[in-house]
This record gives C-alpha cells, structure tokens and sequence, in this order.
C-alpha cells in the first residue's frame, strides 16, 4: 500500500467493544485492546479529546503502547472547533475560574482570552509525548456545521492555525457554504495559504451540515479522507452516540470505486491517511480492512 495508512477513528466505542467480534476474548483492558488494534492497523484517530481535554499522561501510554512507526491523528478540543461545550469538561481550575455564573453552555468566541490560552497550552502540552515519539500525525480541527464561509468563519480558521503553529493541522469543513459554486476552488486555496491539510469527505449528500467529496491535496506532507458512511436516514438524528448517526456498511464496490482517486491523491502527498468513522460495532474496522485489501 506504500504510503496510504489506513484505519478508524476510534478503538474504545461502546459497541466496538460490546460486539465481541474485533478483540480477542482476553483483550479486557485499556493497555491490551490499544495493543492488539495497533496489531491490525497503522494508524488510529483519537476522538476522545474532542470530547473532554487530552491529558499528557494518557498520551506517554498511547506512545508506549504501540509500535514505533505506528501513527495518531488526534481531533481538536470541541471548544476550537467552535462547538457548544459544557463548563463540565473543563479541568476544575478552569470551571473555577469562569465563577459560579458561567453560563451551562460555553462557546468559544464568549470566552475570556487569559483562558483561551491557557487551554490552547494545556492541549499543545498534552500532545507533546505523541510528538516527542514521532507518532503525532495529524491534528484534526472538524469545524461546526454553523461555521460558515465568511469573513468570521475564516478569521476563526486562521487563529486556530495560528495557535498551533509547531503542530500538522488538518481542517473539515462541515457546512455546504465553503464549497458551494465559485468557493470551492477559493476554499482549496485557502487551505494552501494557511498550510493545513483539506480532508476529503465521504458522507451524505442533501444537507446543509454536508459538504462534497473534493479530491484535493492541499498539503506536501499529507493528505487525508475521512468516510462518514452514506446513511441519509440517520444523518441528523438527535443521539446521544455518535454511532447512530454514522451506522454504515461501505459495500466492496463502493470502496472499489475509490480505489484510484485514493491513489491518485497518494501521489499528491507523502502520505495519505484514510479514517473510517463508521463507528457502530466493528463497522468501521471491517471496512478498513476491506480497502486494505482492495488497495494491496
């Protein structure tokens, strides 16, 4: 497969590991699970840190863990990416320090800057044992659906970039705005200005909070594809896991399909990484190492 790494976004789902089909019987820990999908894949995207604040003691295991040449992409803190956060995720100094009328719903632009910054440090500081081992790939920035592609969404794109300037940023956009008619190829450009990675996205199409599948690679280091599953009936359904939402089976001759743009895009790039998120179950896994199989 020379330079294409292929594998899921996840290895902790509730279902993954509640089906009993992907892990071995006695894989029963955090530390024997991590080692045995580092067995099967070369590469794993965190998504817990989009959820509550990485920490770096979690990290120096994911390095110890796993081999020498194995990779971790890792999705930026959802507070960035300008998503609704509750104060509860925060470490308590935080929480502490917004006071006891802090609103129970946080977004980013309300926030005071001296805590903007300290969290951007303590993110930065907890990807620093994946770095130091040579295993940090990407860090994943998958923007809100209501970031739009005007002159605040853009300036927000820009400071994230700019708040990470020794780290590889890939950037998903998630709202139609950024691709629509002329701004595709202003999109892409933008893209190479800020030096970040363009994510190839396959997923549904018909929404508002969906974006085309636009073959580009916009960086000389990497390229990336995420794969959301097809499944329009679920799309936008309100669940408390993620994994309704990105139910799917990707058939052989789906992946098939994609088989000579992931090449072409290979080419384009040192690396391709392709991220299965088709998290329900070992859909995801099943389904990487189909495209293994058809790639090699």
């Amino acid at each position: 497969m020379g330079n294409i790494l292929v594998g899921s976004a996840s290895w902790t789902d509730k279902t993954l590991i509640d089906c009993g089909r992907f892990y071995p019987m006695e894989a029963k820990s955090a530390q024997a699970r991590l080692r045995h999908y580092a067995t099967q894949f070369p590469l794993v995207e965190v998504d817990s840190s989009y959820y509550g604040m990485p920490t770096p003691q979690n990290a120096q295991l994911w390095a110890e863990r796993t081999p020498a040449d194995f990779v971790f992409n890792v999705k930026a803190f959802r507070l960035f990416t300008g998503h609704q956060t509750s104060p509860v995720v925060l470490h308590k100094d935080i929480q502490q320090a917004l006071g006891p009328d802090a609103p129970k719903t946080l977004y980013y632009r309300d926030m005071p800057k001296e805590i903007t910054d300290e969290l951007w440090r303590r993110f930065s500081e907890a990807l620093e044992p994946l770095r130091q081992a040579g295993k940090l790939g990407a860090v994943h920035f998958q923007f809100a659906p209501w970031l739009l592609r005007n002159r605040e969404g853009m300036a927000h794109v820009r400071h994230c970039v700019d708040k990470m300037p020794d780290h590889l940023l890939s950037v998903e956009f998630r709202n139609k705005s950024w691709f629509h008619g002329d701004n595709l190829g202003k999109t892409v450009a933008f893209e190479r200005e800020l030096g970040v990675v363009h994510t190839i996205v396959d997923e549904p199409q018909g929404f508002a909070n969906c974006v085309p599948c636009v073959w580009e690679a916009t960086h000389p280091k990497l390229a990336l594809l995420r794969l959301h599953g097809r499944n329009r009936e679920t799309w936008n359904i309100k669940s408390s896991a993620s994994s309704s939402r990105f139910n799917y089976w990707y058939s052989q001759g789906e992946l098939g399909a994609m088989v000579p743009e992931v090449r072409r895009i290979a080419g384009l790039a040192e690396a391709l990484h392709v991220v299965f998120n088709t998290n329900y179950e070992d859909q995801g896994q099943v389904n990487a190492k189909l495209l293994m199989q058809l790639l090699a």
